[in-house]
């Protein structure tokens, strides 16, 4: 076969009609298609999971209005990448060919002055951005440049789209096609694809290549084996992005420090950003930890912004000393549980009114109304305690903190007790 191209990238389509997926987006009358065909589109944030499509849509873009098209990967760009290709876009605005596509991959791995570098030439009109993200870009790409931008969610490709995708490539590619293939069996290819489309691509085209018959027939044994054998050949940087972040917080969850510190060398390995999974060790010490031992947050935030002051490889060793600790720390998911029960209390019974007591009082005619009135001040109180009312009254008596198995909270618990009697029935 050949070595020039990968079958993914044989297959990108080129059109809106060839592309898989997104029917939202870019199917008949939808809202990216209509301003796509119209020819007058904004700036845009491309959100999801890898492997849906986001740089094969940019491309369709670019060619459908007919414009230049320029690309940059947030990975190996600094801000002078930045400014000569906008230059460059610019220029060539002025002499015609409409204003250019500037496609950025991975956008959420732009540090702040690398996305200010940006806003003029977004502000000013003279190119178009087209931003490609996995993370949420509420948390990733600065307001100010978000604010600029249309964000486009992409969802995850369903077993037809897959399917689909694989009938088209074994059929319509020139190489395959040459080939008599038959797939008996495809359950392996969409498990081992995750939903990532060039994943799928590149697991068949190792399958195929795998085989020196003619006639090849595939089977979830067959495919099992070869992926078994060639594991180095797909499993590239980023690929097991969701799979492997998985495993890494069910490890840490279950106090494996073992398995946390494997799961954390695999993505050191592959090139995961860093800050990503200090980030989602943030959550965990959290979500998971919380109450039990409340130093675990405290090392996880010290542990984000350790990594982001000293960079790679030295954050290696910061890391795996947090992913260890808390991995090895009690566990209560108590808090978590708490503010879930919270929430759903309050979509059920609404906006319930605040009792008069604790409301704020700052002009006379709030006081004359009764706010705040009979608020009493715990610190005036013995044990800095006063036992009042500070939930809605159709509320009153609803516990949603229940203290974790651990021996932090049963502190808590007893503390509680003491304060409140029988009426959270701690």
């Amino acid at each position: 076969m050949s070595e020039s191209k990968p079958l993914a990238e044989r297959m990108r389509p080129s059109s809106l009609d060839e592309y898989i997926g997104q029917e939202h987006l870019v199917g008949k009358d939808a809202v990216l298609r209509k301003a796509i065909e119209s020819g007058i589109l904004p700036s845009i944030i491309l959100w999801g999971p890898p492997g849906v499509g986001k740089t094969t849509l940019a491309h369709i873009i670019s060619q459908t209005l007919k414009r230049p098209f320029y690309s940059l990967s947030a990975i190996n760009s600094g801000v002078k990448d930045i400014r000569e290709i906008i230059e460059k876009a610019r220029n060539q605005g002025l002499f015609g060919g409409g204003k250019p596509v500037l496609f950025i991959d991975e956008i959420h791995r732009f540090s702040k002055s690398q996305q200010d570098s940006l806003l003029g030439a977004v502000e000013k009109g003279d190119v178009t951005l087209i931003g490609a993200t996995t993370e949420n870009p509420s948390f990733e790409v600065i307001s100010a440049l978000l604010s600029r931008c249309q964000v486009y969610v992409l969802k995850h490709l369903d077993k037809e789209h897959l399917l689909k995708l694989m009938d088209r490539a074994i059929h319509e590619d020139k190489e395959l096609a040459s080939k008599n293939i038959r797939i008996e069996e495809g359950e392996a290819l969409l498990r081992l694809s995750g939903g990532d489309a060039r994943k799928l691509l590149n697991i068949l085209e190792l399958v195929i290549n795998s085989s020196p018959q003619q006639e090849i027939i595939i089977t979830n044994e067959f495919v099992l084996n070869q992926v078994q054998q060639n594991m180095a050949l797909y499993d590239k940087a980023g690929e097991q992005h969701y799979d492997i972040i998985s495993a890494f917080i069910k490890s840490m969850r279950g106090s494996d420090p073992n398995a946390a510190v494997y799961w954390l060398a695999r993505m050191i390995e592959g090139g995961e950003d860093p800050l990503f999974i200090a980030r989602r060790m943030i959550i965990l010490a959290s979500e998971d930890i919380g109450n039990a031992n409340p130093t675990a947050l405290v090392i996880a935030n010290n542990c984000f912004q350790a990594v982001n002051t000293i960079g790679m490889p030295e954050s290696r060793i910061i890391l795996s000393q947090a992913a260890v600790y808390l991995a090895s720390s009690a566990k209560s998911n108590a808090s978590y549980m708490a503010i879930g029960m919270a929430q759903d209390l309050v979509k059920r019974t609404g906006s319930l009114p605040v009792p008069l007591g604790i409301r704020n009082a700052p002009t006379k005619l709030m006081k004359q109304l009764g706010y705040g009135e009979d608020y009493k001040y715990a610190h005036s109180y013995e044990n800095n305690f006063s036992e009042q009312e500070y939930l809605p009254e159709d509320i009153s008596g609803t516990k949603l903190y229940e203290p974790g198995s651990n021996a932090r909270e049963h502190e808590m618990r007893v503390f509680l007790k003491k304060l409140w009697g029988e009426k959270y029935g701690y």
